[in-house]
């Protein structure tokens, strides 16, 4: 918004002219929600200790150290949504389609994970919403998000599936893009939501995802770097840098509280959220498969509680000590910032590796 009210002023002003400049407005985004994170924290965690009460229900068939954390505050994804979507809106071109799809996605998602926060809280248990009333939801707000993006895509980038490496190469999903579309943005939301189980363990991999698609999204929106990288060039993607820019912002703002140990949980509103926003971008960007790289650490997690289901399901025995996959290193005896910290060593090695894929071609 501020870039559509001042740029235009840049002929008489010169300052203005910043605004024109990617870069400058993503790095705003970025501190506006930070110092909006920082501000409203506070009151936002009185506010949910005063509603909440005993505050999120603990898992009895958890790991036993995790039950010292009994009345700590859930719902904390709150305060990244108003940080994102506020430092979003000043910050961006808000003319541009993708940036509106993206945060219909946030939105969309936050409020499906706000309800099942909410009956969790209100039935004091850990079931909260149906698994197939949030599927639904999901798959419905996906749905719509994806009709919006088919709508306003370039042929033939619109329903083509960029590959890895590989330049040049699309591959033409036709029809079949609309489902896929919505398993990569639905997948990504659960796989963050199956990750966000210890203090800091899931918003510092989301803010390292979110920088490195906030550099997809702007070399890819760039006619200029993406011809030097030879990747698919998207025009629009740029403004989603902004997005990513606040979406980093935020999480900082908010792995401030939720440090160990954490004064509030970010529970499904948030988890639900930005695991639909980062799929989202990928979509857009072209680079659903770049996706599972960067954040392969939530792959890894989803994988754990595929593979311990199937595997007791079909003999009875289990491959993990408890999944996902972090807290079967919580049941080995690692310490709970042990397992947090080497998980986010392992989400920067992969993201890395992710981003290699630019240049290898």
């Amino acid at each position: 918004m501020l870039f559509n009210l001042l740029f235009p002023l840049a002929d008489d002003f010169q300052l203005f002219n910043l605004f024109r400049y990617i870069t400058f407005r993503t790095g705003g985004a970025m501190l506006t929600a930070l110092i909006i994170s920082f501000l409203i924290g506070p009151g936002v965690i009185r506010w949910l200790k005063s509603m909440q009460g005993a505050g999120q229900p603990i898992r009895t068939d958890g790991p036993e150290t995790h039950l010292k954390k009994k009345g700590t505050p859930t719902m904390g994804g709150l305060m990244i949504m108003i940080s994102v979507l506020i430092s979003t809106v000043l910050w961006v071109d808000v003319t541009n389609a993708y940036t509106w799809i993206v945060l219909l996605v946030t939105v969309g998602f936050g409020l499906v994970g706000f309800g099942d926060d909410f009956l969790k809280l209100t039935k004091r248990n850990t079931k909260g919403l149906s698994g197939r009333g949030k599927m639904v939801a999901m798959i419905v707000v996906s749905g719509v998000a994806t009709a919006w993006y088919l709508h306003v895509a370039q042929s033939p980038l619109d329903t083509s599936l960029a590959v890895p490496f590989l330049k040049d190469v699309l591959v033409p999903l036709g029809f079949l893009f609309g489902p896929w579309a919505v398993f990569v943005i639905v997948g990504s939301s659960h796989s963050v939501n199956l990750t966000d189980g210890l203090d800091g363990l899931a918003i510092v991999p989301i803010m390292i995802a979110a920088a490195s698609f906030g550099l997809i999204a702007y070399l890819s929106g760039n006619a200029v770097f993406a011809n030097y990288l030879q990747i698919h060039h998207v025009p629009g993607t740029g403004e989603l840098a902004v997005f990513c820019g606040a979406l980093v912002g935020a999480g900082l703002g908010f792995l401030w509280f939720n440090a160990p140990p954490a004064m509030v949980f970010m529970g499904d509103t948030g988890s639900l959220a930005m695991g639909g926003a980062l799929g989202t971008v990928a979509i857009i960007t072209k680079h659903e498969l770049v996706l599972a790289i960067i954040g392969g650490l939530f792959v890894l997690e989803t994988v754990s509680v595929i593979v311990q289901v199937a595997s007791f399901k079909l003999t009875g025995k289990r491959v993990f000590r408890m999944a996902p996959l972090h807290h079967h290193f919580e049941k080995k005896g690692w310490s709970e910032p042990t397992v947090v910290i080497r998980f986010w060593i392992i989400a920067v090695i992969l993201a890395l590796a992710g981003l290699s894929t630019l240049k290898l071609r």
